[in-house]
């Protein structure tokens, strides 16, 4: 009989050796385990500041840059406008004292071509400030 009591106390031994071992194997796998996770990076590639939508002062600022610059266009187109007029009288008027200072005879000029020619050079003076002249929009 203590040999069947050794032996059954060997085998409780190893069954509870053998459970111990299954549980704490069923334990360790049941406990959730937190995910290895590397640090967020400290800088990130986009800068939040870039990608939010533009307030109500943003807003005004632009369409008082879009003004500004349609005014800026439409004062060129005139200033534009304005020389292409110019230049053609001017040539005109050039081209009419040409033909009359041919036709005179004598080396004096008469008080008629003399006021055609402080016309044409006013008229070139004008030319002239209107093409250095830069109208530019404060952007």
């Amino acid at each position: 009989m203590q040999g069947v009591l050794h032996v059954s106390v060997r085998t409780s031994a190893c069954l509870v050796a053998l459970a111990w071992a299954v549980s704490s194997v069923a334990f360790s796998q049941t406990v959730p385990q937190a995910p290895v996770s590397q640090p967020p990076p400290k800088h990130t590639i986009l800068d939040p500041a870039a990608n939010r939508p533009p307030d109500a002062n943003d807003i005004m600022l632009l369409r008082e840059q879009q003004v500004k610059r349609k005014n800026f266009d439409a004062a060129n187109l005139e200033r534009k406008r304005q020389l292409n007029e110019d230049s053609a009288l001017l040539l005109k008027l050039v081209s009419e004292l040409n033909t009359e200072i041919g036709k005179a005879t004598n080396e004096s000029l008469s008080p008629e071509l003399m006021r055609k020619i402080e016309v044409i050079e006013r008229l070139a003076h004008n030319v002239q400030q209107k093409m250095k002249l830069t109208v530019g929009a404060a952007i």
